[in-house]
């Protein structure tokens, strides 16, 4: 009975059908999948965006793919009700392919989170912290334009599951993905102090 009641839907199956759908009408964007998804959550938001930015793309996309989570963290600082996406970033097209494997990529991080997902420190989610929690998110966000080598996969990591957790009202769940979008801050300053230090010395 326990492992029934413990059983959930796959947390990749909405967006995994939702695309789906919409790459085969033709209609599918980053405005369509997240307003199909539920835009009205900046979970979903946070989940999608971090996704784009693992996407198997050459070398310095973050850049890129990094500005919607970077716009939807902001959006959370500034107090909005929803997303809005600036028309430029609705209309993207999406790659159906890449970001069905991406992922089914992130599979073992979900399955992980699929057998433990339940509503708890709802407080967490009260009007009053969405502020401070959108600047939590908003600082492992811009960790993704920072000119380090392969860092982007560990703040967008952080950045997936603390979505999971907004999505899934799960508090304990966004408090992992703060602390591992801590990690990612404090690794990505270490090595831009390592780099500095570095080119100081050649100069010298």
């Amino acid at each position: 009975m326990q492992g029934e009641r413990r059983r959930r839907p796959s947390l990749s199956l909405p967006i995994l059908r939702t695309s789906r759908d919409q790459h085969r009408e033709g209609t599918l964007t980053l405005g369509s999948l997240l307003s199909a998804l539920g835009e009205t959550s900046f979970g979903w938001a946070i989940v999608l965006f971090s996704l784009l930015t693992l996407l198997p793309l050459p070398p310095g996309s973050s850049l890129v793919t990094g500005i919607p989570v970077l716009v939807t963290t902001t959006q959370m600082v500034l107090g909005f009700p929803h997303v809005r996406l600036p028309g430029p970033l609705a209309r993207l097209s999406l790659n159906h392919g890449k970001l069905r494997r991406t992922v089914l990529r992130m599979r073992p991080v979900t399955r992980r989170l699929e057998r433990m997902l339940i509503p708890r420190y709802e407080r967490m989610f009260a009007a009053r912290h969405e502020r401070t929690l959108g600047l939590a998110l908003f600082v492992i966000a811009f960790t993704l334009f920072l000119p380090v080598p392969l860092s982007g996969w560990f703040p967008a990591t952080a950045l997936f599951v603390a979505g999971v957790g907004i999505v899934e009202r799960d508090g304990l769940v966004v408090i992992w993905g703060l602390l591992l979008g801590l990690a990612a801050v404090l690794l990505t300053a270490a090595i831009l102090v390592s780099i500095a230090a570095s080119t100081n010395a050649l100069v010298a």
